[in-house]
């Protein structure tokens, strides 16, 4: 028993370090035998390439693909994450193996929130997925139901035009300048709420009440919690370091339910008494017996919409305006087609967008080099399937670099440069059918709301170019302007875009007149 007395002065966790050091080498050296892995950066024993990867992963990502390829490994700590970034190899994962590749890897946080994956975002795909993917689609997200809570969305959008107009042209404030992110998140918080409750929980003095302070407190609760623990998701021996706060966890999930269903217990009494409205909420609730829908999904459902829909359209819309303001050339085109079509007597609605082409491909431009969500949320091999020539193992991960795709100078001509022209000279489809364009992701896993999204971001630069002028604040140049991004799953600016905003239509139309929907 000699061989086991330097064994013996070890510690506990060193031996248990060393153990999973060598079992992570024989796993590769396995791995490397029987599977032709795409290429990729060396990893480290336990933790692989967790330490080099740098905070901004999709532009690290990017980096790498110049030295790697378009496809490559990245080992997660001990997960294989298989990482495209082209139109033809995305095209591959999310067409032509999709059904393969169309499961969703769980971490603890994830699965908690989404009760082992009983709602859209984190479910498998089986025939849960395809119940539920089939109520967004025929029932929530229809082109009727769209236009039903069309009033909602431009009721919303003329509030954020008031706001900003009286920022603007009250003493003492004219010529300074806004921070733009502050109004679109105002938008966002208070359509998302009411198109999936029916609450607007914030009255027409700005003032939350006191079940609106409840629902944010919960939706920054839960981001908090499910970003505790990113090290220990990836690498098991860590996790008795960190242990999942199942107290949290349950506090947070009783909380939440909680307030969901005295929502739903307002709208049940309300279709009992002939006065329910078309939000998502009674959507579910009228069809929770024809499509066999637990309780959990309903409420797992509408938390996916608000987890959704929440921060992308502010993101989206900030981008853009930033985008705008470096480049007035394009806004003033924007705004020409604008006055052309609306005028200076009215408002713009959702009924003038099939006259608004050049605004449609600012909208395109804008989620094109600024998707909000770069990395498509990581599709999980079901079997063992080969992408690019290469092995993908059946529990691998597998990632599209939207971001890149989208910058890929053999898929556009001069893919830096915001240039909504583009997209008159081509007809580029953005709903996942032209595979350079992915802001909404493409096959099985594709944005069921994805119409919605794209009618309220552009509603929103709509308006904001039709209302304003918008100039960068005095003594700065255009160009200037910080576009660089802040690490996370959704890609808010490093630095929120300010602004001067200067009113451009007769003071009677940035008056909101409230719709009660």
């Amino acid at each position: 028993m000699d061989f086991l007395s330097p064994l013996s002065s070890l510690s506990l966790p060193t031996i248990s370090l060393l153990t999973l050091t060598i079992f992570f080498l024989l796993l590769k050296l396995i791995s490397s035998l029987r599977y032709k892995l795409p290429p990729g950066p060396r990893p480290w024993p336990v933790v692989g390439n967790l330490y080099d990867i740098k905070p901004v992963r999709f532009r690290c990502f990017a980096e790498w693909a110049q030295h790697y390829g378009p496809i490559m490994s990245v080992w997660f700590g001990g997960t294989l994450d298989v990482v495209v970034s082209s139109p033809d190899l995305a095209r591959e994962v999310l067409k032509e193996k999709d059904q393969q590749l169309a499961d969703r890897p769980r971490s603890r946080s994830s699965a908690k929130f989404s009760r082992d994956g009983k709602d859209l975002i984190w479910a498998d795909y089986g025939p849960h997925y395809v119940k539920v993917r089939k109520v967004c689609t025929l029932e929530l997200f229809t082109a009727k139901r769209l236009e039903a809570l069309r009033s909602i969305r431009e009721d919303e959008v003329t509030a954020m035009v008031e706001s900003i107009y009286k920022d603007c042209v009250s003493p003492g404030k004219t010529g300074e300048s806004l921070v733009v992110k502050n109004y679109l998140g105002s938008v966002a918080f208070n359509n998302i709420t009411r198109l999936a409750f029916g609450k607007r929980f914030v009255n027409a003095e700005g003032i939350m009440d006191e079940q609106g302070k409840e629902f944010k407190d919960i939706v920054a609760t839960g981001l908090k919690l499910g970003a505790s623990l990113a090290m220990a998701e990836h690498i098991p021996w860590l996790r008795w370091m960190f242990p999942l706060e199942e107290e949290a966890f349950a506090k947070h999930g009783a909380r939440r339910d909680r307030l969901t269903r005295a929502i739903m217990d307002e709208h049940t009494r309300a279709r009992e008494s002939g006065s329910a409205k078309q939000h998502f909420v009674d959507a579910l609730l009228t069809l929770q017996e024809q499509y066999d829908l637990s309780e959990d999904t309903i409420i797992g459902l509408l938390w996916d919409m608000i987890t959704a829909g929440m921060d992308t359209t502010a993101i989206s819309v900030e981008w853009a305006m930033a985008e705008l303001i470096r480049n007035p050339r394009v806004q003033a085109k924007a705004q020409e087609e604008l006055d052309s079509v609306i005028g200076h007597e009215r408002v713009m609605t959702e009924a003038d967008f099939p006259r608004l082409p050049y605004l449609h491909c600012v909208t395109k431009e804008a989620l094109r080099l600024h998707p909000p969500t770069p990395l498509m949320l990581p599709h999980k091999a079901s079997a063992n399937v080969k992408i690019g020539g290469y092995d993908i193992p059946k529990g691998s991960n597998v990632l599209v670099n939207v971001w890149a795709i989208a910058r890929d100078p053999t898929a556009w001509k001069e893919p830096l440069e915001f240039r909504p022209e583009r997209f008159l000279e081509e007809d580029v489809d953005i709903k996942g059918h032209d595979f350079r364009l992915l802001p909404f992701g493409a096959g099985r896993r594709v944005c069921p709301g994805a119409q919605l999204g794209l009618n309220l971001v552009q509603s929103m630069l709509g308006h904001l170019l039709h209302h304003f002028k918008w100039a960068p604040p005095d003594g700065v140049d255009p160009s200037s302007i910080d576009m660089s991004e802040n690490p996370g799953l959704v890609t808010y600016m490093m630095h929120s875009v300010k602004a001067i905003a200067t009113p451009r239509l007769p003071p009677h139309l940035y008056t909101r007149v409230p719709t009660q929907m």
